[in-house]
């Protein structure tokens, strides 16, 4: 099982190119009950576009993402929220029913988001295969798609399989006791904690 979360920080770096992530994820309690926060700060390039992000994701305390933010630092901004698991709305409180059914996301860049529907889920071995509509956010646009994915527990709380819905991708992912990625093959090394 995964231990009650308090506040942690920790780095990926892509084995592609150049780029880092700074994640800090912090339970906060407030008079509304608990949210769980990411902040996370990413260098990179996607498609040959260098890019620099900045993203917050609140999730309650049932890991269901309840706001997305996310800025670049040449002036793109992507701000939501979804008040209801599944349904999403524009900052201005505009709905998208596009996204309807979507009650994770994905951010292309971070290996962080898989951890949204693995502590979420809380998958064990016997639980099958998740097939999950995602709200998928790729670094070269920054305009939301839905993605279909799909999510399996190899070894209790500590080794997930993603696939692609389409098959054109597949990585097991072993976490730690945060649910939060330590290797992501082909994609993202986590830094050891010395680096940070």
């Amino acid at each position: 099982m995964f231990r009650a979360l308090s506040s942690t920080t920790v780095r990926w770096r892509p084995l592609e190119g150049e780029g880092l992530e700074h994640l800090t994820l912090t339970k906060i309690e407030t008079t509304d009950g608990a949210v769980i926060r990411a902040v996370g700060v990413l260098i990179g390039s996607r498609g040959g576009t260098p890019y620099g992000v900045r993203y917050r994701i609140d999730c309650d305390d049932g890991w269901h993402v309840r706001k997305l933010m996310i800025d670049t630092t040449d002036g793109r901004s992507l701000h939501l929220r979804s008040d209801v698991p599944g349904q999403w709305l524009t900052a201005r409180g505009l709905p998208l029913p596009e996204f309807d059914g979507c009650i994770d996301i994905d951010l292309a860049g971070t290996p962080f988001t898989n951890t949204l529907p693995i502590r979420r889920l809380k998958l064990d071995r016997q639980s099958g295969t998740a097939r999950l509509k995602m709200l998928y956010v790729p670094f070269d646009t920054f305009e939301p798609v839905v993605d279909g994915q799909h999510y399996t527990c190899l070894d209790d709380f500590r080794l997930y399989r993603y696939e692609a819905e389409d098959r054109s991708f597949r990585a097991d992912l072993p976490v730690d006791e945060d649910g939060l990625v330590i290797d992501y093959p082909t994609l993202f090394q986590r830094l050891s904690p010395e680096t940070i």
